[in-house]
């Protein structure tokens, strides 16, 4: 189903969100309707973030708002769902269209299949009326599916459109920005001169390009975790980490969606204020690892805000010979760190997944930590 039909039988104005593959030409087409920080469209920190501003939006308007988000963000979105949204408390209706990853008989990540599996019944639980959208469905069947929702919808409550692979399309829109160096190279700078530091690094694209170039390097996983899930949470693992293998030192290759997804996370790293936790912000100013959507990071300004809730030593860099010495200074660091590095959208073209599973990566760290 082409996005302009969908978005005609909805009849939505209001448009609230955290990008996902599978929600690529939604996403795309709202970005060339409306941009990604306007008063029809905002790309929100995280789904928790879109719900309330759906909520403010229908309080200004009496009209019904849309948020969308991969299935994986519906743990964020069940609190404000739950305890602002829904028809027992404030009643504000809601349209959500929802990625659906680990659908049934596709292969998909470990993560994503418990998520996909659990979807259905969590929207049910939570009292969220659900149809799938599939390739096969026709603007006509979702016509006549909202129209039945229409009265649940002025009572305050809340329905779904459960997307599937290929349902939705949408010319395909390219994002980049101006920055020089790549992030595999970035990494690849970083590994060069970590030797044996524990390094955590977030969902997506930077987990994957750093499996890829140890195993370039010959080098096994076992001084690496794999975030696959959990996006916004690497920093936290290494916090964790951090704290409790004083003697260990702790890289968190972290990710400006994800870091702004739960940036609060930042403020409980300044209060314990680990020396031996180094705190790596690769910034692209994009949601790349699902089809490189802006965030918000183009008006953030990392560096002052990781000074300001206690990060001592703060660098930045742009280039590959900023990166070195940025490096070289931070390792004779005895403080809390922070390294903002900005980097290029586009990985390389055979960027694969990695081939150990979650219990593995596990395992092999833990040895590493404990052994």
């Amino acid at each position: 189903m082409n996005v302009n039909d969908l978005i005609a039988v909805l009849g939505t104005e209001f448009y609230a969100g955290v990008p996902d593959s599978k929600l690529r030409p939604l996403v795309d087409y709202l970005m060339d309707t409306h941009g990604a920080n306007s008063p029809a469209h905002m790309i929100a920190a995280n789904e928790g973030n879109a719900a309330a501003l759906a909520a403010g939006y229908h309080l200004a308007t009496g009209k019904t708002p849309l948020v969308y988000l991969q299935n994986s963000g519906l743990g964020n979105i069940v609190n404000p769902l739950l305890s602002l949204l829904h028809r027992e408390v404030y009643g504000i209706p809601c349209i959500f269209v929802i990625g659906w990853r680990g659908e049934p008989d596709l292969h998909d990540e470990p993560q994503h299949l418990v998520q996909g599996r659990l979807s259905l019944p969590l929207l049910e639980t939570m009292g969220v009326r659900t149809m799938v959208l599939t390739r096969d469905t026709t603007p006509a069947d979702v016509a006549q599916w909202i129209e039945k929702q229409r009265m649940h919808l002025a009572a305050g409550g809340q329905c779904a459109l459960l997307v599937c692979d290929g349902a939705l399309t949408y010319p395909k829109r390219k994002y980049t920005n101006d920055f020089p160096l790549r992030r595999e190279e970035a990494i690849a700078t970083i590994l060069a001169a970590a030797g044996d530091t524990i390094i955590v690094a977030t969902t997506g694209k930077t987990g994957r390009e750093l499996f890829e170039l140890r195993e370039a390097r010959g080098e096994d996983h076992a001084h690496d975790f794999l975030t696959v899930g959990s996006m916004g949470h690497a920093a936290a693992i290494a916090l964790g980490i951090a704290l409790h293998r004083p003697e260990r030192r702790v890289i968190v290759l972290d990710g400006d969606g994800a870091a702004l997804m739960h940036m609060g996370a930042m403020a409980t790293i300044g209060a314990a204020a680990p020396t031996n936790l180094v705190h790596i912000l690769l910034n692209n100013e994009a949601h790349e690892s699902v089809g490189g959507a802006p965030t918000a990071a183009h008006s953030v300004n990392f560096p002052a805000i990781a000074a300001a809730l206690g990060y001592q030593a703060i660098q930045t860099a742009d280039t590959k010979d900023d990166l070195t010495c940025a490096l070289a200074e931070l390792q004779t660091a005895d403080v809390l760190s922070f390294l903002e590095i900005r980097t290029a959208i586009g990985s390389r073209a055979d960027l694969g997944r990695p081939t150990t599973t979650p219990h593995e990566n596990k395992e092999a760290l833990m040895q590493t930590l404990q052994g």
